[in-house]
């Protein structure tokens, strides 16, 4: 539990799922969001139909979707890290800046048809760099601009935007690469970033403390950020969940196409139709979500979401009727808004945040991980079995998924106050240490009878994973064989900085609270001390200077004697 809740009653719920849009600045980021990802979706359409007409090879329009979507493995980690070090701002800023510019250039070399396909892929790769880097900050200005209540509701708000461009953004795509060209929808990509970059400029945020970048400090951010995610049961628990709701769920979209194409015999228009009625779905679900959260806990949410995919991976394995798939392919899409939106409120709420972004990334890299991994497993049972068996046994796969409920509860964070409950007390220091100085042994001091021993033990575990979440790479309790009352807690950092930090953020207030329940095992009439151990590393030593022929300097004889 990385948390308790508040004392004060939270505010009543609104029911209204349109409650976060009464926010201004909200609203307006919304709907540049919604025109963004139009043009996002127009982009992709333009680049397939141009990549088909460039070269006849199904690898090389293969690779356009694989250009998308490596960046997100690449850099979801080193993305969530950054956003925790940087001002989030300045680097909504650069990514926007980024995509809208190389977005631009793939529409002008379009339009002058100076357009290759391996130039094609390059310019979609740097758009899924500047994508991937956007994501896991992007997924934190939400919680900065709407009362922790209305999450759900907001969260749900911009699925509804990514739905509502999935639904119109390709048919845009094709009326303006029908009536002009390619080189015209990417054009209306590039432009469509103004409106974001806009409105993120206009941003009035609060400063925030920024670290100076360098490589050591981004590879030690994603380190605690997969520390904290390592010893937080809450995150454990929604990676897990996540990664094994979208391995069955991506037969779904891998299969799909085939589905249409194969066993129904329609064309591509019918899959667009139910590709439209998932898109109505995730608008039902975001419009029922408000009540749902009311009456249904998390885990019963995604647990009765997960059933419902099934059955519409059932239903694309066997049925035929067209109306009848209509209806369950808008189950799916309410399913899958249901589900997705439950873990993006819960990974959002369960962590503090001054790690928000690096969990995201997590999410985001084990949601595509499952998406990608299924893909795979589904679509060779397909080849080398049935289309028919794969998608029951993805079906099969979801249903037993819920299961997991009992070894790995969801829970939400809505309820959670991360404040510090205090700050932490200065250390006592005869000199300053130098920032990239460590490691660094922090040990406290406590005395406790032998009685209470294994009762104060068992809070110094509970304390030592708040430790590890926190950043610390060793921890533990010791007795002093001496005297059985000394028992020394202690944990351990890699550099002072990274302690400085930790003082920065303050004490937890489940931290404060174990700490108050082991101060009543201490019987000595101090209070306990503190102490903060520096590792000291020997300086090289000066190599030796050669002796110089003729030197008046003292140097030993070949017979032990000295002279000069």
């Amino acid at each position: 539990m990385p948390a308790t809740a508040p004392a004060t009653p939270a505010a009543p719920t609104s029911t209204s799922p349109f409650t976060p849009l009464r926010i201004p600045f909200f609203r307006m980021l919304w709907i540049a969001s919604f025109v963004s990802n139009i043009g996002t979706w127009m982009q992709n359409v333009g680049a397939v139909g141009l990549m088909t007409e460039l070269t006849p090879s199904p690898i090389l329009v293969s690779l356009l979707q694989t250009a998308s979507a490596l960046p997100v493995f690449l850099l979801s980690l080193p993305a969530g890290a950054l956003a925790d070090l940087v001002d989030r701002r300045r680097m909504l800023l650069l990514t926007q800046t980024w995509m809208a510019g190389t977005a631009l250039v793939l529409a002008t070399v379009t339009l002058l048809g100076f357009t290759t396909p391996w130039l094609l892929l390059l310019l979609t790769f740097m758009l899924g760099l500047g994508g991937a880097l956007n994501n896991p900050v992007w997924q934190t200005v939400t919680p900065e601009l709407v009362p922790r209540a209305e999450l759900p509701q907001a969260i749900a708000l911009n699925s509804v935007s990514f739905n509502l461009a999935r639904a119109f953004g390709p048919a845009l795509g094709g009326l303006v690469i029908g009536y002009f060209s390619a080189g015209a929808a990417f054009l209306i990509n590039g432009i469509s970033f103004v409106a974001t970059m806009y409105m993120v400029w206009q941003w009035q945020r609060e400063p925030q403390a920024t670290a100076p970048l360098a490589t050591e400090r981004i590879v030690a951010a994603i380190r605690g950020g997969i520390r904290y995610a390592r010893f937080a049961p809450p995150v454990q628990n929604i990676l897990m969940r996540g990664v094994c709701f979208t391995f069955g769920a991506s037969a779904l979209f891998a299969l799909m196409p085939a589905v249409v194409v194969r066993r129904l015999h329609e064309p591509t228009s019918f899959y667009s139709l139910l590709l439209s009625c998932m898109g109505l779905g995730a608008v039902l679900g975001a419009v029922i979500l408000p009540r749902l959260n009311k009456y249904l806990s998390i885990n019963w949410r995604v647990t009765v979401a997960t059933v419902a995919f099934a059955a519409g991976l059932a239903g694309l394995a066997f049925a035929d009727n067209h109306w009848l798939l209509y209806g369950l392919l808008t189950l799916v899409g309410l399913a899958w808004m249901l589900v997705l939106n439950s873990f993006s409120v819960g990974v959002q709420t369960v962590v503090p945040r001054w790690v928000q972004a690096r969990t995201i990334s997590l999410y985001l890299l084990t949601i595509q991980g499952g998406m990608a991994l299924g893909s795979i497993v589904w679509g060779a049972v397909a080849e080398r079995v049935d289309i028919v068996w794969a998608l029951a046994g993805a079906a099969g796969w979801l249903l037993l998924s819920t299961l997991l409920v009992f070894r790995f509860a969801l829970r939400s964070g809505e309820a959670l106050d991360f404040t510090p409950a205090r700050p932490r007390l200065e250390p006592v220091l005869a000199q300053e240490p130098v920032p990239t100085e460590g490691p660094v042994i922090i040990t406290t001091t406590y005395q406790v009878r032998p009685e209470h021993r294994q009762a104060f033990v068992f809070i110094m575990d509970q304390l030592a994973d708040i430790r590890r979440r926190e950043g610390a790479i060793r921890v533990g309790t010791y007795a002093d064989l001496a005297d059985p009352t000394r028992l020394v807690e202690y944990f351990m950092v890699e550099t002072w900085e990274e302690h400085a930090q930790q003082h920065e953020r303050g004490v937890s207030r489940e931290e404060a609270e174990l700490k108050l329940r082991a101060r009543q095992f201490h019987a000595g009439p101090e209070p306990p001390v503190i102490a903060h151990l520096l590792a000291q590393h020997a300086l090289p030593l000066p190599p030796e200077q050669p002796m110089v022929p003729g030197s008046t300097r003292l140097v030993a004889s070949t017979a032990g004697e000295a002279t000069s």
